[in-house]
């Protein structure tokens, strides 16, 4: 019977130690610390309840039985849109609203926003992570489709588009930021009317447009008109001083003074009394 060498058999759990406890570190170790990457926070539960306190990004150290879910608090864009591709759902996307008029109007918009890090927690708590389908989409389509009904056609397809765009956001902001979403822009991208009505704004605007240019033209005429009224009367205005001014012994005057720089002129003092020539002197 062969005999055992403790010895040999302590050798082998000495080395199967060390082993073991690496295995146990890598399998097990992570769940005491968490690394929340840049543009991220980490949400906090115990047991299935949420803690309020964020993890910013970095290396933190944690109950190995708190599970922490990491949330994107970048800057993120939501589109709606008819162009495959563009927007979050295949096929045409676009938000279809009535007009001040009735008329059906489709509209392309993106919105820009981000997850406020402060309020993540509540935010994971009430809607959990997919806070887009449940309150970012809504309350885009809400939005657009109440300021919409405020407005034209017209003005929402030519010069209010931006107005438009701004009450769109404002409205978003006094719904979704109090649900721990900051919505940063909107961007009314594209106005799709109805074919017919298309082309009668075009033409519209394209009178507007020409009337506004024969407008300036007149303008610029009557301006015109009006200057050279002003240099003709202040031409008659000179003249009728000048004429004024122009008596015989001035006129005598400017005559003599001109011929003072003309070459080969005698100056011959005259009587006052006959015009004739005196001699003094002689």
């Amino acid at each position: 019977m062969e005999k055992i060498d403790p010895r040999k058999y302590g050798k082998q759990a000495g080395f199967l130690v060390p082993v073991i406890i690496v295995f146990i570190l890598v399998m097990f170790g992570s769940s005491f610390w968490v690394i929340v990457d840049a543009g991220e926070t980490g949400v906090p539960s115990l047991f299935g309840k949420v803690k309020n306190d964020e993890l910013s990004s970095g290396f933190h150290v944690k109950n190995p039985f708190v599970k922490v879910t990491k949330m994107n608090i970048r800057t993120q864009e939501y589109t709606m849109s008819v162009t495959q591709g563009e927007g979050k759902r295949v096929g045409n996307d676009t938000i279809a609203a009535l007009t001040k008029e009735g008329l059906s109007v489709d509209l392309d918009v993106t919105v820009l926003y981000h997850l406020i890090e402060e309020k993540a927690s509540d935010v994971y708590k009430n809607v959990n992570v997919d806070y887009e389908e449940v309150i970012i989409r809504p309350q885009i389509r809400t939005a657009i489709r109440e300021v919409v009904a405020e407005y034209s056609a017209k003005d929402i397809y030519s010069q209010k588009r931006q107005e438009v765009s701004e009450k769109i956001l404002q409205s978003l902001k006094d719904t979704v930021e109090v649900r721990g979403i900051l919505v940063e822009e909107v961007l009314l991208r594209n106005v799709v009317l109805p074919a017919n009505l298309a082309n009668s704004i075009q033409e519209k605007l394209q009178a507007e447009q020409e009337a506004q240019r024969y407008d300036f033209l007149l303008e610029k005429e009557k301006k015109e008109a009006e200057r050279k009224r002003l240099e003709a009367e202040g031409q008659r205005d000179a003249q009728q001083i000048i004429n004024q001014s122009l008596t015989p012994r001035y006129l005598e005057y400017l005559y003599i003074n001109s011929l003072k720089d003309r070459e080969g002129t005698i100056y011959v003092p005259t009587s006052p009394n006959s015009g004739m020539p005196l001699f003094r002197g002689i």
